[in-house]
């Protein structure tokens, strides 16, 4: 007697249990949820509150002082009186007031291109040395770039001392002697200088290393294919690392427009603005208005028009920014 094996055979059906078509990514497709779209915003809501509070309420608070007459009398008394655009109109109409302006965008864009051009030339310079001179160059920026602003200004001020300054010795002993006794603190400009070389020399590794980390991430092939079609060291620099550097240069510099364009530690330790309100800058003249005549409404209105000041430059960077990304510089 023969035995038959039979088998049976998988028959596809049409009922509910069979499993759904799979999306192209793998997943089965599904409408999201009202829920899963919010969630996201949900989720970042928190923080959003938080910068809202942080940030924008102080904007707002110093934004509503500057239409206040808020003296001392005023502050202690707690009355609100309300002066409209008279403390705009005092400090835009004081032609003292344009004179430091002035000499803030001044200072800002000299102190500005001088740390950058020094961080470009220092970072190319670092592609180019040994590694053990290059980590003594590092360690020696990280010690400047972590001293604390009122040491580095105390050892400047030490450094420029009319009698007892390392540097007038220095300058005497190699021949220079009419600098024996000479004041690097007796104009305003020479102030401001010797101020702009203190912010100069602490900005400088920030920037060196920020640019340094841009330089070596350029493949070393575009130099070897320079180097082959016989491009000289500007030429190779023209076509292959500024194009490659020039986002991340703009960048840095548009952050040290925004730093040093706000600097008041190193003036107001160094002279107190002066001799004569020689070095005042707008930062100074806000603490000057503010907190030593107690005028604050009028030191609020001084805000206000430093923040449009650093908003013209931000809307300056977006639109250079822009063009860049666009491949239109």
């Amino acid at each position: 007697m023969t035995a038959v094996h039979t088998t049976d055979a998988a028959v596809p059906t049409n009922n509910s249990s069979a499993p759904r078509r799979a999306a192209p990514g793998g997943a089965p497709r599904r409408r999201g949820s009202t829920f899963d779209r919010l969630l996201p915003y949900l989720l970042l809501a928190p923080a959003l509150v938080a910068i809202l509070w942080l940030i924008g309420w102080p904007v707002l608070s110093v934004l509503v002082t500057s239409f206040r007459k808020l003296n001392l009398r005023e502050l202690t008394r707690g009355e609100v009186v309300w002066t409209g655009l008279d403390n705009y109109t005092e400090i835009l109409g004081d032609p003292a007031f344009w004179v430091i302006a002035v000499r803030t965008v001044v200072f800002t864009a000299l102190v500005v291109l001088v740390s950058v051009l020094a961080g470009l030339l220092i970072a190319l310079l670092m592609r180019q040395i040994s590694t053990g001179v290059r980590i003594v160059l590092q360690v020696a920026m990280l010690l400047a770039w972590a001293m604390p602003l009122l040491a580095a200004t105390t050892v400047y001020q030490w450094i420029f001392d009319q009698q007892y300054g390392i540097l007038n010795k220095t300058l005497v002993k190699v021949g220079f002697d009419s600098f024996a006794g000479y004041s690097w603190f007796s104009t305003g400009t020479s102030t401001l200088a010797v101020t702009g070389l203190l912010i100069v020399w602490q900005a400088i590794p920030f920037l060196a290393f920020s640019l340094y980390a841009g330089a070596i991430g350029i493949p070393k092939d575009q130099y070897e294919a320079a180097g082959i079609d016989g491009a000289s060291t500007w030429q190779t620099f023209r076509a292959v690392t500024w194009p490659e550097l020039k986002p991340l240069l703009l960048m840095v510099t548009f952050l040290s427009m925004l730093w040093d364009f706000k600097v008041f530690t190193q003036i107001w330790a160094m002279r107190k603005g002066g001799p004569d309100g020689g070095s005042t800058t707008l930062p100074v003249y806000q603490y000057l208005e503010g907190i030593s005549k107690s005028h604050f409404g009028v030191a609020a209105a001084v805000s206000v028009v430093m923040v449009a000041l650093l908003a013209l430059l931000t809307v300056q960077y977006l639109r250079r920014l822009v063009r860049s990304q666009e491949g239109e510089l």
